[in-house]
């Protein structure tokens, strides 16, 4: 307050009382007042400034204290604060994690900095609290009153401080969009393994490995049966990258195609691995998608690997930049198909097989484990041999160790091992795990028809080599290729159906060597325990497919359970007790008997309304009852092998047969009149090896097939001059013949070959006047010294057998044989060269292109004076086997340095001296063939010795067993007779007339 205003009461009051004559003085007196005011004014403008400064300080002490009255609660919503961040920063860190781990994410920049910061916080924060704490410790005389007022002060300060960047913090925290985004493409995503180590793949690892290293391969295709180890194969490929040192390719991208191919599964998996953007190409049409994928691979050195392929994939519409444009990427795929690796056009194609028997045991210990293994001494060997039943087969080795892991005594192996034999289907997880799998490659199939010859196979025994040629003819009579009338066409589709199935890996190409128009067949054991199942529709119905291998007798309840049997096959010593009465087969289509007995009762054909396929060869039957010829839907009829004496007239009515196979028949008498002509279906009739003890007349015979309007098919054995002469009159006739036997033709010096001829298989037998074969061409005939004109080819001749044939000079005519895969020459006694080397004498000589370019197997026996198989040397594309005996004078063998041996050549068979004697023009030659050179052993004891082939074995026991062996017998030693012979007792698992080189026996 200033002082003017201190004093204006008092002077006011003082003019109101005083009296006018104290002017004066009160002028006076209000002179001094101002006077007074004056001074007290100055002394204000001193005294302000001290008590601003005292305001101020007192102001300033009231906040303080305020700060220190309020720090308690400050300090408790401090800690509700540093809760709340620690919720929120276990949130963020708990999603971070759940990303990065299974989401395979990184946590964004401004996160990662957020959960630093907010750790960096809790820490502040609880330093600061512990500070508050001890200070709290230290107030004097326990009260409020802090001992170092301004050290409190500050923490006081603090707090509300740190709330609000607590708060700020845990704000931040809360509103993140995302916590992570996806980590850039590793070069390649380990795939998990069942084994480790895997068992039994090193050779075909090895081989892909070294294929990724050659720059020159884009493409590779593996391929093999179902549950065989391609995928896992293709897995220790993908894995073999995550080795650090490896960095062939920017990116390893895996893909499983299946089935039914989706292709845009395909790419949109192609896609994710490149981390292109969603928003490029989700919803949009397949081309645009392509587009994607090919403009990102075209950068990169990718390696594609696509596991389970069941058709070819069209590379392009998925957007896979062709190879080979510099870039070397690579394309793996695994297939159960090798056609498929043809329509990918793999480079290279590596077909992964079973296991050895030592691997193979060695997977299946590893997954029964030691602990049962160990449970007791005979456990071991059991095992060994429930592994062997597995034939090498991963999946099924896998699926029957963990079954078996459980068992731990040798009564659980040893029932185990019955039931995997005989009914392999009732052990644990063979349906679900094992069949069910590999059923997927019989559910691929095409049609019908196709599945139904592949379950056709299964009616062969284990480990059976089945015939294709055999087969098919099986297959015809069924009727599963009913839409092709034409016997040949019919052939040809059901060549076309075995080479599906070997190429899905349903069917093997067999172990034994060499069939003449055709190769050898054999199932995998458990594709054929898959294939019985599914034919039993999935083991529903059991007796549906009958099969008894080596069984012994089979008693008559027994075959009265098969009244809803469709087919039945009967192997190997296995035989039916005898009927009491007729068999009820109201649904059977198929019988088979091979190597067994048979003793039919009265009326055994009465109840086969539906029967198709009858084949008794091989079987020891002597008689057939009449009423087989009431079998009306009939197709198929083989009765090769057997000892039937007499055939029943009524065979004749069979209108519907197609197929009627009489090989190998020594006790038949004759056959009786118009019984073949009234074959009316009659397709394929085939008498070869045919020895009747009586004379059957040739030339009837020849007139009945004759009138048959479907024949088409003809192989027959022939005697006189007079029935050649009728075979080659007739067009008929000399069209439809395609195995013919010349045999002890007396009188006969030449034989008169007409081409175009359709024969494939030509044997000439104990024709000891016979100097020559002549071709005819359109009624003209062909100097045979020369060669003929090069447009009479036999383009259909596949093997000639000549032997004791003693005239013959040279085989010229041969060399119009382009497709001969077989030729045995045995006891020509002048035979000088087996084609002479005329090179003046047409191009196709000179050149060489065309003689014996399909040759493989080459027989030459006790030709005393052979010098010369062929003037000069020829390539022998396709030879395997070459096999001299008694041709001193053979001092040259047709090749040189510069001639590409087949690949698959393996041996040249002869005696060490004629080997030692060899002349050659090359020493490098000699080295060469050398390691190939193996002289036979001793001949084989007939007596102690057993041919595979069943019709073979029953002609050593037969009383004519002399003859044969006189005239045929050391041909045993040499292939492919030799891999016939085995030296046990065994019994055959070879089907009547799978050996038609076998011509001789």
């Amino acid at each position: 307050m200033r002082g003017d205003n201190f004093f204006s009461f008092s002077s006011s009051t003082i003019v109101g009382f005083v009296h006018k004559k104290h002017i004066s003085r009160l002028l006076l007196f209000s002179l001094l007042c101002l006077e007074f005011q004056r001074l007290i004014n100055f002394a204000m403008d001193f005294v302000s400034p001290v008590l601003d400064i005292a305001s101020r300080i007192c102001n300033c002490v009231g906040d303080r204290a305020d700060h220190l009255r309020r720090l308690p609660q400050n300090l408790k919503s401090l800690r509700t604060e540093k809760e709340k961040l620690n919720n929120v920063y276990k949130d963020v860190k708990e999603r971070v994690e759940r990303e990065e781990n299974l989401e395979k994410k990184k946590r964004t920049h401004v996160v990662d900095g957020w959960i630093g910061r907010a750790e960096a916080m809790e820490k502040e924060v609880n330093e600061l609290l512990d500070r508050c704490d001890e200070e709290n410790q230290k107030k004097c005389f326990g009260i409020c009153c802090p001992r170092n007022c301004r050290a409190s002060y500050k923490l006081a300060k603090m707090v509300p401080e740190k709330m609000d960047a607590v708060a700020e913090l845990q704000s931040e925290g809360s509103n993140f969009p995302q916590v992570a985004v996806p980590l850039p493409s590793p070069l390649v995503i380990e795939r998990p393994l069942d084994e480790k180590p895997v068992v039994g793949l090193d050779s075909p690892f090895r081989e892909v490995w070294g294929l990724l290293q050659n720059e020159q391969v884009g493409s590779i295709g593996i391929y093999g049966m179902g549950g065989v180890g391609k995928t896992t194969l293709l897995k220790k490929i993908n894995n073999k990258f995550l080795q650090s040192s490896i960095k062939a390719f920017d990116i390893v991208i895996w893909v499983v195609v299946s089935r039914p191919t989706n292709l845009e599964r395909v790419q949109e998996t192609i896609l994710d691995r490149l981390d292109i953007p969603h928003d490029r190409w989700k919803g949009r049409e397949e081309q645009r998608k392509a587009e994607e994928i090919c403009r990102v691979l075209k950068t990169r050195k990718f390696l594609l690997l696509l596991d389970d392929i069941w058709d070819p994939l069209d590379l392009m519409r998925v957007g896979i930049p062709p190879l080979g444009d510099g870039n070397q990427s690579k394309i793996v795929f695994t297939t159960r198909s090798a056609d498929v690796c043809g329509g990918m056009a793999a480079q290279k194609s590596i077909k992964v097989e079973c296991l050895e028997e030592k691997e193979a045991l060695s997977l299946f210990q590893a997954k029964v484990g030691e602990d049962t293994l160990n449970s007791h001494p005979d456990i071991p060997k059991l095992a060994e041999m429930v592994a062997k039943e597995c034939k090498g087969l991963p999946l099924a080795l896998s699926v029957i160790a963990r079954a078996m892991a459980s068992a731990k005594t040798p009564e659980e192996w040893e029932r185990d091992l019955q039931k995997l034999r005989l009914y392999p289907k009732d052990v644990a997880g063979t349906e679900n795990d094992l069949f069910s799998v590999l059923a997927f490659s019989y559910d691929s199939l095409p049609d019908e028809a196709t599945k139904s010859c592949f379950l056709y196979c299964s009616l062969f025994p284990e480990d059976y080599q089945i015939p294709s040629k055999h087969l098919i003819q099986l297959w015809i009579g069924e009727g599963y290729l009913d839409e092709y009338d034409d016997i040949q066409e019919a052939r040809n589709q059901g060549g076309k159906i075995i080479h599906m199935l070997k190429h899905v890996s349903l069917l093997e190409v067999g172990t034994w060597p060499f069939l003449i128009d055709g190769e050898y067949l054999k199932m995998h054991d458990v594709i054929r325990d898959m294939a019985l199942w599914l034919a039993c529709e999935k083991g529903k119905k059991e007796n549906k497919f009958v099969v008894k291998d080596g069984v012994g007798l089979i008693s008559a309840q027994e075959v009265q359970k098969w009244k809803d049997t469709q087919r039945i096959t009967l192997w190997n010593k296995t035989s039916i007790e005898e009927l009491r009465e007729p068999p009820l087969f109201p649904n059977t289509e198929t019988i088979i008997g091979r190597m067994t007995r048979f003793m039919f009762p009265s009326g055994f054909f009465t109840n086969m309304p539906v029967i198709r396929v009858l084949d008794f060869s091989n079987v020891e039957i002597r008689k057939l009852p009449a009423e087989i010829g009431n079998l009306a839907t009939l197709q198929y009829l083989n009765l090769s092998g057997t000892r039937i004496e007499y055939l029943p007239i009524e065979l004749k009515n069979l209108k519907k047969l197609r197929f009627f196979m009489l090989d190998d028949l020594f006790s038949l008498a004759s056959l009786p009149n118009q019984m073949v002509s009234s074959l009316s279906s009659l397709q394929l009739f085939s008498m070869k090896f045919f020895s009747s003890p009586s004379p059957v007349d040739e030339i009837m015979l020849l007139e009945e097939l004759e009138q048959l309007e479907h024949i088409n098919d003809i192989s027959i054995r022939l005697t006189s001059i007079q029935s050649i002469q009728r075979l080659f009159e007739s067009h008929k006739l000399r069209r439809s013949t395609t195995f013919l036997q010349l045999a002890g033709c007396k009188g006969v010096n030449q034989v008169q070959l007409l081409s175009p001829s359709c024969i494939k298989e030509l044997i000439l037998v104990m024709c000891d006047e016979m100097e020559e074969v002549k071709i005819i061409h359109f009624e003209k005939q062909v100097v045979p010294s020369k060669f003929p004109n090069p447009q009479c080819c036999f383009n259909h001749l596949l093997s000639v057998l000549i032997i004791g044939c003693k005239k013959f000079l040279n085989l010229n005519w041969l060399i119009h044989a382009p497709k001969l895969q077989y030729l045995c020459i045995k006891r020509s006694k002048i035979i000088a060269k087996v084609i002479e080397d005329e090179r003046s004498e047409g191009s196709e000589i000179e050149s060489g292109l065309s003689v014996f370019s399909r040759l493989i197997y080459l027989v030459l026996l006790n030709l005393p004076k052979l010098e010369s198989i062929y003037g000069h040397a020829l390539p022998f594309p396709s030879l395997r086997w070459i096999s001299v005996w008694g041709c001193p004078r053979l001092k040259k063998l047709p090749f040189d340095s510069s001639i590409c041996m087949s690949k698959k050549f393996e041996n040249i068979n002869g005696q060490q001296e004629w080997w030692d004697g060899l002349e050659w023009n090359d020493q490098t030659l000699m080295h060469n063939l050398t390691p190939y050179f193996q002289p036979p052993g001793s001949p084989y004891n007939v007596k102690s010795t057993y041919l595979v082939h069943p019709i073979t074995r029953q002609s050593l026991i037969s009383t004519k067993f002399e003859s044969y062996r006189a005239d045929y017998g050391n041909l045993l030693q040499f292939p492919p007779y030799s891999s016939l012979i085995q030296t046990t007792t065994g019994t055959s698992s070879s089907p009547l007339h799978i050996y038609p080189h076998l011509y001789h026996i």
